[in-house]
C-alpha cells in the first residue's frame, strides 16, 4: 500500500484535477502493475490523501469500510449547483446570506454534528435501479436519491467570512461532503455549494505523509498489515500457515505457536505473506476489478 498526495484543480478552462481513477493508472505506470485501488474516491476538484492498495492487498479493504475521513474546506453561500460542489451549473442564487452573523452560522454548524440522515448527490455512484446516478444526471433525468444514515463526528468552523466559510469536518465512509455544504446552505435559507475541499486523513494516515503521484516509487510502499493491524492476531506455526492458505479451520490450540490450550477452531483469518504460489498469484490477478473504493 502507498499514500498518494492527489491533487485538485481550480477549474480554469476547465481543468478540475485528475480523478481518482487517473491517480490508480499512473500508480500502474509507476509500480508495473495492473492490480491497483483506493480506499476512497476524490472528486476531481477536491485534493488530498488517496490511499492506494496494491497487488493482493486489494483483498483486505473491506476491513477498513468503517475507518472515518477528515477534511479541510470552504462552504459558499448564495449559490446553489447541479453538482452541489463548484463544478457544475448554477440552479439559483440568494442574498440572503448577508444578513447572517457568525452566530446563526454556528448555530446552524452545531445541528449537523452527529448521526443524521443524509441524501446522496444527483451527480455520484450511488446506484439507482441498476444504474449510476450520474449517469442519468448527464442525460438530463431528474435524479432524487433516498436518504442514508451518515455520522459527522467533528464539524467547525476555521472562518467565517460570508459568502465563504472555512471547515474542518471528520466524517464515517460514505458521507458526502458535497451533500453537507448543500444542507447547510438550506438550512440557512439562502443555498450553498462546496467551494473546494482536502481530505487530510483516512483513518491513521495523514496527507502530510503522502508522496505525489508522479513522485511514487517500489520504497514507497509500505506494509498491507497495518490495513487489519486492529484485527484479533494469531501466531501460527507452519502447519497451521498451512492450513489458513488452503482454507481449513484451523483450532485455537493447534497449529499456535507456544499454545497447549483447546478452544473451538478459527473459521477465518487474514493472511499476509510476500511470496504466493506462482499459479495462486496468477489466478488472484485475473479475478482483480483494478479498483476497490468503500
Amino acid at each position: 500500500m502507498a499514500l498518494v498526495a492527489k491533487p485538485g484543480g481550480g477549474g480554469k478552462d476547465g481543468a478540475w484535477g485528475p480523478t481518482s481513477h487517473d491517480v490508480v493508472d499512473q500508480v500502474r505506470r509507476a509500480l508495473a502493475t495492473r492490480r491497483v485501488g483506493h480506499l476512497g474516491t476524490l472528486d476531481p476538484f477536491a485534493a488530498g490523501l488517496l490511499v492506494i492498495i496494491v497487488g493482493r492487498a486489494t483483498r483486505l479493504a473491506p476491513f477498513v469500510a468503517g475507518w472515518a475521513n477528515a477534511y479541510e474546506g470552504v462552504v459558499r453561500l448564495g449559490q446553489t449547483t447541479s453538482t452541489d460542489d463548484a463544478t457544475g451549473a448554477t440552479l439559483a442564487t440568494s442574498d440572503a446570506w448577508r444578513s447572517l452573523d457568525r452566530a446563526r452560522v454556528e448555530a446552524a454548524v452545531t445541528r449537523f454534528r452527529g448521526a443524521y440522515d443524509q441524501r446522496p448527490p444527483a451527480y455520484s455512484a450511488v446506484k439507482l435501479h441498476g444504474e449510476r446516478a450520474y449517469r442519468r444526471a448527464r442525460r438530463g433525468e431528474p435524479v432524487t436519491l433516498p436518504a442514508r444514515r451518515v455520522e459527522v463526528g467533528e464539524f467547525e468552523l476555521t472562518s467565517c467570512v460570508p459568502p465563504d466559510l472555512g471547515f474542518r469536518a471528520t466524517v464515517s465512509a460514505g458521507t458526502y461532503l458535497r451533500g453537507l455544504a448543500r444542507d447547510l446552505g438550506e438550512s440557512l435559507g439562502c443555498g450553498a455549494h462546496l467551494a473546494a475541499l482536502v481530505r487530510t486523513r483516512v483513518g491513521p494516515f495523514r496527507l502530510d505523509e503522502a508522496v505525489a503521484p508522479e513522485a511514487l516509487t517500489p520504497a514507497d510502499l509500505r506494509d498491507p498489515a497495518v490495513l487489519v493491524a486492529e484485527l484479533p492476531r494469531r501466531e501460527l506455526d507452519q502447519a497451521g500457515r498451512v492450513a489458513v492458505i488452503h482454507g481449513r479451520p484451523v483450532s485455537a490450540g493447534l497449529g499456535l505457536r507456544g499454545s497447549g490450550s483447546r478452544a473451538p477452531p478459527l473459521r477465518m483469518a487474514p493472511l499476509l505473506h510476500r511470496s504466493p504460489p506462482a499459479g495462486a498469484a496468477r489466478r488472484a490477478g485475473a479475478r482483480s476489478s483494478g479498483r476497490v473504493a468503500v
